[in-house]
């Protein structure tokens, strides 16, 4: 019989993060039907699927379509009322699902939850991707309670809470089914790296809530698909958030929001240029006209409402790396 919740775990030459860490999903989710979808793996990860987790099943993509593609071909095939989209490079622990479903079955109006998100390596610190909960800045920063920028807290339990936030971490990302594609998914020209932010900040302009749940906890890897230091990774997220602004924006906000971040992401591609070496300032450089290319698409893109009160600070850039406030 077919259960509320979809596990989905995206796959692409994992199968050490399978292996490592796929047993706790299968032991702690019984509440849950499990799915791996591939994403045209070309190590030995569908066979040791087959070997190892029969019960596990599994959704062939027939090519590399990233996160954002790869999701949302592979959710084409499971029918559940609520996905958890979980990252294979997750450790999940006892009960991590009951608090999310709770706040699901009991809230209408909230379309995705996240759960505490630590660190694997330190598991005293939360984790970059997600940590106590995603926000976002009035010049379209994202951040996390426990994380700005690179700054992350170490774990007092301060974030033991429930409450609305702005967007939930993809690396544990539960939402209604129905609410994902009537948003149609995931926006595939992003292929990976703030794609759920976009998605979230959809849901929040269509009049849908994003919570979280520090009841619920995970650790996670991180950099288990593109390392921390790729420039692939810096091209990734700046040219994303700039047409994730485009898209999302309200007026009259978004005309002098955008040419000022575009300032701004040319210092930061100074900065990086000499922090971490040519290939990131030429990464930004790349996002820039990686955006300018998607501006006639991602102006279709634009809804009929965007909400104005969207950020939960102001100006975070300046107050962290000028006023060192962590």
């Amino acid at each position: 019989m077919q259960k509320k919740l979809a596990v989905a775990i995206l796959n692409w030459n994992g199968k050490n993060w399978l292996e490592k860490f796929l047993p706790d999903v299968v032991q702690f989710s019984q509440s849950a039907d499990i799915f791996v979808i591939d994403n045209l793996s070309t190590d030995d990860s569908i066979e040791f699927l087959a070997q190892h987790f029969p019960s596990v099943k599994v959704i062939k993509n027939q090519k590399n379509l990233g996160f954002a593609g790869g999701y949302n071909e592979g959710l084409k095939e499971i029918k559940n009322e609520y996905y958890c989209l979980l990252n294979s490079d997750v450790e999940v622990t006892e009960n991590w699902i009951e608090p999310v479903l709770e706040i699901l079955e009991k809230n209408s109006d909230v379309s995705a939850v996240q759960p505490k998100i630590l660190s694997y390596d330190n598991k005293n610190y939360f984790e970059f991707a997600g940590a106590g909960g995603g926000l976002i800045d009035n010049l379209g920063y994202p951040y996390c309670r426990g994380r700005i920028f690179d700054d992350l807290e170490e774990d007092h339990g301060q974030y033991n809470d429930e409450t609305e936030i702005f967007w939930a971490s993809g690396c544990c990302f539960f939402i209604r089914s129905k609410d994902f594609w009537e948003q149609n998914g995931f926006d595939e020209r992003f292929f990976a790296h703030q794609e759920e932010i976009d998605l979230c900040w959809r849901l929040i302009n269509s009049g849908k809530k994003i919570f979280y749940t520090g009841k619920s906890v995970v650790y996670h890897v991180g950099g288990g698909t593109l390392n921390k230091q790729s420039a692939q990774k810096t091209y990734l997220n700046f040219r994303n958030n700039l047409s994730m602004m485009l898209k999302n924006l309200p007026f009259p906000r978004l005309i002098w929001l955008i040419f000022f971040r575009l300032c701004l992401d040319g210092i930061a591609g100074i900065y990086f240029g000499i922090k971490q070496g040519f290939p990131h300032l030429w990464a930004v450089v790349r996002a820039h006209f990686g955006f300018y290319r998607q501006i006639p698409g991602t102006w279709k893109l634009r809804q009929k409402c965007q909400k104005d009160q969207y950020y939960q600070s102001k100006w975070l850039i300046f107050r962290h790396f000028l006023g060192r406030n962590k």
